[in-house]
């Protein structure tokens, strides 16, 4: 699947970048800004076309993904790692503030690759360092979640908080719906709806189809 990481992103989301840096935009702007510090180092683990730490202001930016095509999409002060993530990380240990991971978890190929990486992920983190893990939700989303050829992991907020704690993360905040599936193969949604939609918790509960998980190492 590694070889074709390419060509299954840019049949995705072709048409969609414009849109998607928007939405980014807005996400880390209205939302998880309240997790970010201007003298963070950062991490964007799996981290696409950068739409996540594109946006984000802080002291160190690094981004790590298998997708040769990522670093071309990424700011320039950016570091960048290629590379599998279940394999030792290049970065020194306790070294980050922050690891930020979305609808990433579900593409690695099995759950031991899945349990490597949250080791890593452990390993960089400073003490005290954040986790933050979205994803599509299993439990809501059930044989929907099989519609994206790459999805090999199941994964509710639950099985992902137990794996978390298993390797030592302390859960801060667990949400079993936050953001709807997600944005490709649907209408562009007007982007004053998705602020809208980040004030209303209540309305998490009908239309969010992912999960949101923060930890800390403990």
């Amino acid at each position: 699947m590694n070889d074709k990481l390419g060509e299954i992103y840019e049949l995705r989301f072709s048409g969609y970048e414009d849109y998607r840096t928007k939405v980014w935009q807005i996400l880390v702007n209205n939302f998880f800004n309240k997790w970010i510090r201007s003298d963070f180092e950062i991490l964007d683990l799996g981290c696409g076309y950068g739409e996540f730490i594109n946006q984000v202001n802080c002291s160190t930016r690094y981004a790590m993904d298998l997708n040769p095509r990522t670093k071309d999409h990424l700011d320039k002060e950016i570091i960048f790692y290629e590379q599998d993530c279940s394999m030792p990380w290049e970065l020194k240990p306790s070294s980050l503030d922050l690891v930020f991971t979305s609808n990433f978890f579900e593409h690695l190929p099995n759950k031991s690759t899945l349990d490597s990486t949250v080791r890593n992920i452990y390993k960089a983190l400073k003490p005290n360092g954040l986790l933050i893990a979205m994803g599509p939700n299993i439990s809501i989303l059930k044989g929907q979640y099989w519609d994206f050829w790459d999805h090999h992991v199941a994964l509710s907020e639950q099985s992902i908080s137990e794996l978390l704690e298993i390797n030592q993360f302390k859960i801060e905040k667990s949400v079993s719906q936050f953001l709807p599936y997600n944005m490709v193969r649907i209408k562009k949604r007007p982007l004053f709806l998705l602020k809208l939609y980040l004030k209303m918790p209540f309305a998490w509960k009908i239309f969010g189809k992912q999960f949101l998980v923060t930890a800390k190492k403990a």
